[in-house]
Formats: structure tokens, C-alpha cells, sequence
């Protein structure tokens, strides 16, 4: 099962790859992207790109489907979106062009076959101001392309039951830029058929293996390489076995120095021998060439006084001179294959990030300057191709002056305010995040995500204040007794966690002795700098929000003016968050009291239910279950109240109560949902029911079903074969008190199992639901049977791993005359809670 799961994920990867990569290539852009829905129809998620690494793309890596967004747009209307330049992209898309203010153009196309649309297809290419973008001809060109993706997409679910989704976990499928090739070399004799490997022990020593330890497994070295260069592995291998050869296929090889995790790019180079025996085709002999080696042309740029240095599209270095490794103050094995912010604190700052991503997607030059501590100024200019950036680095005689631009006047004119979009950045990215998440662990994990990385922190916890003292809430990072002195702290003691709420003010303290100073007494661990942010909604105090850095960081004017504009942010949304985790636990609370806590012990019957509650919103559904035990036998009932509110719960506990009351007396099946179709009637809810009822007796081969208007039952029968039970069907509860509700007789050899269910569980948005019922029916047949548990759990496994259900789901299963004489236990029986889901 899971080889096939992963062959079909393979499939998908590889026919998104190739998309971008032909959608590029044939329009002369240089990067491109595909975005596929993802699993709750609510969000598109970046799955493939070409040429700028998601990296580069910041937090539009998941765009919601009613963002201003060109890719969202395109997915909801079905239409191309066609942007020539930065003036346009303002125009139609301010968000956007605030968010990445740089000088490019942009293509976006729906990804859809049949009226049911899978995604979008986004290019992006160099474009300055009053550009005319595509032609007719190439937008017609990338519009043919997804069609054909979509077409290949449809094509794939129909035959493997490939759902075509992403989740927010996706790792994109990355295609880079091809580079020039280096001289340090490892040579392969790959088997394509068995999948063997014979390699020499340089190659071994690129991908960091022992080489008496190398198993000679393909998947061994593609463990090594980054998540997102493992599909390329495999097409290389297609490729070779189509076109007899790789040329220059571009890897990126893990490379971990001091418990410090990089990537190193090499190159694959291949053909299949020459011979003409056709099992040739199925070998390929060449050679992996690491891009960290040494040539004549890096000896030629060792010579310059210059600093001269190259960046990897996703910004680590790939290169470095030794002039550059002198101006800058580090060595060369400390900087390989590391980002420079990462290396060198004095260039973490919004502004460099900025330019380097300026670069890249305008495809501009940019040039700034930078302080090296304690008073060095040098100037630094990047020049970008598809494949990367070519950095060079001078000495500056004088620091910058208040009217001298630290921006070069090469650079575009999108970026004459850094500082104030790099501001805007945070607070777009911070923003854009916080309006997908809805508990509170979810807005605790945004800022994590994006505070951190982009502060440069090592620890954040978040403190709420609980009658009248904190409490914590949520904490990331490596030390784990952070703060937890503040732990049951009231609100009015003098400590820099209580304090910045109480005066409502964020504080920063830069290192342990000024918060000795500060704060006498107050322990200090192992962190070196705070940032105390007090989160305030509507005027009352929420909690506080502490960054720790383990070095000392000074807090540029910047960042204490950005940290303090978020701080209102979280605030916002932690509140928002904490009152529907708080109204969520009261709603599902009600709605399981609602439900049957265990199911009765029958002989000879064996009985089991789950219920999972949408995740959509916090309103109660009217989904219920029921097995009630007669003086022959044993009633199954499942049901649904339309809606989803306090009334239809209401209504629902009456129906069951009805059901109930109507069975114990011992009318027939027929009689007894007359009397529930009548009791609703009366009730006059505004609302309509339906409702599958069976009454089983243990000692008998058969049953006798009514149904009204609910989806029809399935009968597993001992030999596995399944199929759907045809019922007579009567009208919905509640339409006219007059309806009469026909019996069915259905046979039972012993050892059958019925299965009961709502919608829910087989509805899908744009879809039959004939096309789901009978899916729920072939994963009856053919789930094992050992144990009715089990099987409950593998029906509803699909629905268990979605994070988007938009109805409820009951499921009940009985399981008749298969030589028991017990039904399950209450563990077995009781509804799950949704904190269990």
C-alpha cells in the first residue's frame, strides 16, 4: 500500500515538474510555480517550481483561494490572469506589489479539466516599466500547458484514486536553474531495472557516505539530497532510460557541519552505454560532479582584491573568494553552503533580505551598504541570472551620510523606501498568516514561524493571563525552562514579563546585566537578549509575547518599531483564537451529551459507531446514531437533521427520543418512522430530517429496513463481496404528515456486517454523491474484517486526515450471527471526542 501511495505521489510530481518546466522554457520566463488545492478547497499550496526557490517566495507559499493574490485569482474565476509589470501588478494587485515591490511581470492560469479545477500555473519574468508581458501566442502556449496538466491530473485520480491535494506540510517539487559544471567528480554504474548502484569511493565521499557502508540502494543517495531534488532523481533516471543520457542535472547534497544542516549543489551526468544489446538502455554509467570544487576560473577569481562570492537561487553561498572571506570576517568552511545572515548577525536585516529577493525576481542589479562591526562600512553589489547571484564586495571609504541612499541608483525605483516595506513585509507576512489560523495553538505556531526566523530568535513563549496571573501558553525552542519563573506570577509584579503588560509598553533588554540591573533577582539561563511584547485587545491585557536570543541582540530602532506594530496583531488574533477554542469545547461538549455514550450489549449482534464532528465552524450538527434493543431483537438507527445550530441539535435529541419511544412499544419499522415523520411535523422546527431505521432479529437470517431519504445502507456479506442495499425510499422527515414509509426485507446470512452512515462521509464537493457511496462500498469489500473496530476506523481513516470537513460524520456498523454471542464493549462503542480526532 504505501509503495503504491508513494509511486502515485511520484507520478504527480513528475507531471507538475515537467509542466513549470516546459511553461518556463517556452515563454523565456525564468521562474514558475504550480499551486494545487488543498484538502478543505480553502487554500492553494505551492506543489512545483522552476527556477526561484520557494524560499524566495516568503508566505505565499499558501495562498487562500479569496486572497487578491494573481494564482488565487486565477484558481476561483477560471481565468488567466495577465500582469506585464510592476505599474499593472499595483493596480489589480496592491497587496501583492506591497508584499514583493520588485520589477516583474506574471502569467497565472487555472489548472482544470471537466469544469473542476486543480490548481494554477503561475511564470514570472524580468519586465520593466511599460513592458507589453506575453504574447497572445505565448499566453495561448501556457494555457495549453495546463489544460494538458489538467487533463494528465484528472486522468491520474481516475486510475489510482490520487486525490489531487496538497496539505500545508507540502514540500514543493523544485527544478533549479541549471549551473556550470565543476571538477570533482564520482563515477556510478546504475542498474534502472533492479535499481542498484556501483560507485567509486569519491562518489561516495560527495553524498557523505561510507563507502564500506554504501548499500548499493538508489534510495540510499537520494536520502541525501534535499526533499525537494528527490523527484529530479527520478527523472533523470526516466530520462536516461528514454533518451540514452543526463546532461548537467543539478542536485542539492546534504552537507552537515557542527550539527549545522546545508546543502551543497552537484551536478548528475550520465548515458547509457553504447551497445547493441538492448538491455544497455536499462544501465546508466556516468559521473556526480560537486560544484564545490576547484577550476581554473575559481583560480583566476582568487587572484582579484575584490571580494567575489556566488549565491545559490535560495540565497546560500556557494562560493567565495579569499579577498571576500577577508572582508566579511569569517572562514570559508564556516560560510559554505550556509545563508549569510546565518553566518554574519550584521547582515540579518529585513533591507539585505529585501535586496537579495529584489534581485532575484526583478532579475536587476542591487547594490547597498553594510556595517561590519565595530565601524566598517563595506559596499556590496548582487547581480542575478536564473541559476543564482554573483555577489561582489569592496571596502567603503565613509559611512553613509543622511542624505546619501544606501541604495545604488541601479536599483529599480520600487525599492526606494526599503525600510518602510520591509516593515510592511513583516506586518503583510505576519497578517497574511494569522487569517488561516484559528485555534490557538495555530496562531501560537504562526508566530513562531515567522517571528523567529525573521528576528533572528532562538526561544518565544507566549503567557496569558488566567485570573489574574500568567500562565503559559504556548513554547518553541531548546532550553526548556525558559521563563518558567513567570509561571503563576500575578499581574502586578514587578517582573519584565507583567510589567510590560500591566504599563501597556514593549520592553528590550539587550543582555543580562541590564536585566539584572532592571530586575534584581530575576534569573537569567542561558539567553542573552529579550523582547517582552505586551499583547493588548480592546484595551485589556491578553498575554505577553517574549523572544530570547541566545547571543546578545541589539534592538535596532526597526525592530522595536516592527516588533511593537505585530505585538497588536497577536494580540488580535490570539483573543480572536482563545474565544473559539473556548466556544468550540462548550459546542462539542453539547453535542456529545447529545449522543449515546455506549451502545447496548446484544447476543449475537456486535455493534460499533463513530462520530466525527465537522471542522468547519463551531455550530452542532444534527448527525445522531442509535441501537436500541427490542424484545425480538435489535433496532439501527442513523439519522440527520439538516443544518448546523443549536435548533437542529434540538431536534435531533427529539427525533431520537421519538425513535426511541416508538421502537420500545413494537411497531413495526414502517409505523415507527411514520410516528417520527408525524412527531417532527408537529414540532415544526422549520426543518427536515432524514433517517435509515433496521430492525434486526439475532435468531433469524434477515432484517426489515425504511428508510427516508437517507443514503442507502451497505451489506458486507461473509465472502466479502459488498454492494448497496436497494430500498424502498420514502420522503424526508417533516415534509407531510401523511407519508407512509414502506418496509424492506433484506437477507442476512450470518456473519454479514451492516454498515449505516451519513453524508457526510460520502459527500464531495462537485462530485456525485453516487461515485462516494460507492467508493465507501469498495473500501468495505476490501478492508480486513478481523476486527469491527478496525474496520469502523479504516472507513473513516480519509475522513480522520482531513483538516477541512464541512459536515459531520456518524458511521454505524453490526455485525450479525458470526458465532458471538457479545457485543462490543463501551470502549469500543463510544463516539470519539473531537479532541481524540
Amino acid at each position: 500500500m504505501h509503495e503504491t501511495i508513494v509511486g502515485e505521489m511520484a507520478e504527480r510530481e513528475d507531471l507538475l515538474a515537467a509542466a513549470v518546466v516546459e511553461a518556463v522554457e517556452g515563454t523565456g520566463a525564468y521562474a514558475g510555480s504550480v499551486f494545487l488545492r488543498s484538502r478543505d478547497r480553502r487554500s492553494i499550496v505551492l506543489a512545483a517550481t522552476c527556477g526561484v526557490p520557494p524560499s524566495l517566495l516568503g508566505g505565499w507559499n499558501l495562498i487562500p483561494v479569496s486572497s487578491p493574490i494573481p494564482a488565487a485569482a486565477a484558481y476561483s474565476s477560471g481565468r488567466t490572469v495577465h500582469l506585464t509589470d510592476a505599474d499593472q501588478t499595483m493596480r489589480r494587485f496592491p497587496q501583492l506589489a506591497v508584499a514583493l515591490p520588485y520589477a516583474f511581470g506574471s502569467c497565472s492560469v487555472p489548472v482544470a479539466a471537466d469544469e473542476e479545477t486543480f490548481g494554477a500555473l503561475a511564470i514570472v519574468w524580468a519586465a520593466s516599466p511599460g513592458s507589453e508581458g506575453l504574447s497572445k501566442a505565448q499566453r495561448r502556449h501556457v494555457r495549453t500547458i495546463a489544460k494538458r496538466l489538467g487533463a494528465s491530473l484528472a486522468e491520474l485520480r481516475a486510475r489510482t484514486g490520487d486525490p489531487v491535494e496538497c496539505d500545508a506540510q507540502t514540500i514543493p517539487v523544485e527544478t533549479p536553474a541549471a549551473s556550470a559544471p565543476a571538477v570533482r567528480a564520482g563515477l556510478f554504474d546504475w542498474d534502472l531495472v533492479t535499481g542498484t548502484l556501483t560507485v567509486d569511493d569519491e562518489l561516495c565521499a560527495i553524498f557523505g557516505l561510507a563507502p564500506r557502508a554504501f548499500d548499493g540502494r538508489a534510495e540510499t543517495l537520494a536520502s541525501c539530497l534535499h526533499p525537494g531534488d528527490r523527484a529530479a532523481l527520478r527523472a533523470a533516471a526516466r530520462a536516461a532510460a528514454a533518451e540514452g543520457r543526463i546532461k548537467a542535472r543539478p542536485l542539492r547534497v546534504r552537507d552537515r557541519r557542527d550539527g549545522v544542516l546545508g546543502y551543497r549543489t552537484v551536478e548528475l551526468w550520465g548515458r547509457a552505454p553504447e551497445a547493441d544489446d538492448a538491455r544497455a538502455r536499462t544501465r546508466l554509467v556516468g559521473t556526480v560532479v560537486d560544484a564545490q570544487a576547484g577550476s581554473a576560473a575559481v583560480a583566476a577569481v582568487e587572484r582579484l582584491r575584490d571580494g567575489v562570492f556566488s549565491l545559490a537561487p535560495d540565497g546560500r553561498v556557494a562560493y567565495a573568494n579569499h579577498s571576500a572571506l577577508q572582508l566579511l570576517g569569517v572562514r570559508g568552511d564556516e560560510l559554505l553552503g550556509r545563508f549569510l545572515p546565518d553566518v554574519l548577525p550584521w547582515l540579518s536585516d529585513p533591507d539585505i533580505e529585501y535586496r537579495h529577493r529584489s534581485a532575484m525576481i526583478s532579475q536587476a542589479p542591487v547594490s547597498f551598504l553594510a556595517c561590519r562591526p565595530p565601524d566598517r562600512w563595506l559596499s556590496f553589489s548582487l547581480h542575478p541570472q536564473a541559476d543564482g547571484v554573483t555577489g561582489r564586495v569592496v571596502p567603503s571609504g565613509h559611512p553613509p551620510s543622511a542624505s546619501t541612499p544606501s541604495v545604488s541608483s541601479a536599483e529599480t525605483a520600487t525599492a526606494a523606501t526599503p525600510a518602510r516595506l520591509g516593515v510592511m513585509y513583516h506586518v503583510l507576512q505576519l497578517g497574511s498568516a494569522l487569517t488561516e489560523a484559528v485555534t490557538a495553538r495555530e496562531v501560537c505556531e504562526v508566530i513562531s514561524d515567522q517571528l523567529l526566523p525573521a528576528f533572528g530568535g532562538q526561544q518565544l513563549a507566549i503567557y496569558v493571563v488566567r485570573d489574574g496571573t500568567m500562565h503559559l501558553l504556548y513554547h518553541t525552542g531548546h532550553h526548556e525552562d525558559f521563563l518558567d519563573w513567570l509561571e503563576g506570577v500575578p499581574l502586578h509584579a514587578c517582573l519584565p514579563g507583567t510589567e510590560t503588560l500591566t504599563s501597556g509598553a514593549p520592553l528590550f533588554i539587550e543582555s543580562q546585566q541590564d536585566l539584572s540591573q532592571g530586575y534584581p533577582g530575576t534569573p537569567t539561563g542561558e539567553v542573552s537578549s529579550w523582547a517582552y511584547l505586551p499583547l493588548m485587545a480592546s484595551s485589556h491585557p491578553v498575554g505577553t509575547c517574549v523572544l530570547g536570543f541566545d547571543e546578545i541582540h541589539r534592538f535596532t530602532e526597526k525592530d522595536r518599531g516592527v516588533l511593537t506594530a505585530l505585538a497588536g496583531l497577536i494580540a488580535q488574533a490570539l483573543e480572536r483564537a482563545r474565544l473559539y477554542d473556548s466556544e468550540f469545547a462548550l459546542a462539542r461538549g453539547l453535542q456529545q451529551a447529545l449522543l449515546p455514550h455506549r451502545l447496548p450489549v446484544v447476543p449475537g449482534i456486535r455493534t460499533v459507531a463513530r462520530y466525527l464532528p465537522g471542522t468547519s465552524g463551531m455550530d452542532i450538527g444534527g448527525d445522531w446514531y442509535d441501537v436500541i434493543p427490542t424484545g425480538s431483537g435489535v433496532c439501527l438507527v442513523i439519522g440527520d437533521v439538516e443544518g448546523h445550530s443549536i435548533a437542529a441539535a434540538a431536534t435531533m435529541a427529539q427525533l431520537r427520543s421519538a425513535v426511541r419511544a416508538f421502537a420500545a412499544v413494537g411497531h413495526t419499522p414502517g409505523d415507527v418512522m411514520a410516528g417520527a415523520n408525524r412527531t417532527l411535523v408537529d414540532l415544526d422546527p422549520g426543518l427536515l430530517a432524514s433517517c435509515c431505521y433496521i430492525n434486526l432479529e439475532p435468531h433469524g437470517h434477515h432484517a426489515y429496513a425504511v428508510t427516508a431519504g437517507h443514503p442507502p445502507p451497505l451489506l458486507r456479506r461473509p465472502d466479502a463481496t459488498t454492494s448497496v442495499l436497494e430500498l424502498d425510499v420514502g420522503p424526508l422527515l417533516g415534509v407531510d404528515r401523511a407519508s407512509a414509509y414502506p418496509a424492506t426485507r433484506i437477507d442476512l446470512p450470518p456473519g454479514s456486517v451492516l454498515a449505516l452512515y451519513t453524508d457526510g462521509l460520502v459527500e464531495r464537493r462537485g462530485a456525485d454523491i453516487n461515485v462516494g457511496i460507492d467508493g465507501l462500498r469498495t473500501s468495505l469489500a476490501h478492508a480486513p474484517a478481523d476486527s469491527l473496530d478496525e474496520l469502523a476506523d479504516r472507513l473513516l481513516h480519509n475522513a480522520r486526515g482531513s483538516s477541512y470537513r464541512a459536515d459531520d460524520i456518524a458511521l454505524l456498523l453490526a455485525e450479525y450471527g458470526s458465532g458471538h454471542n457479545t457485543a462490543a464493549t463501551a470502549p469500543n462503542c463510544q463516539a470519539p471526542k473531537p479532541n481524540s480526532l
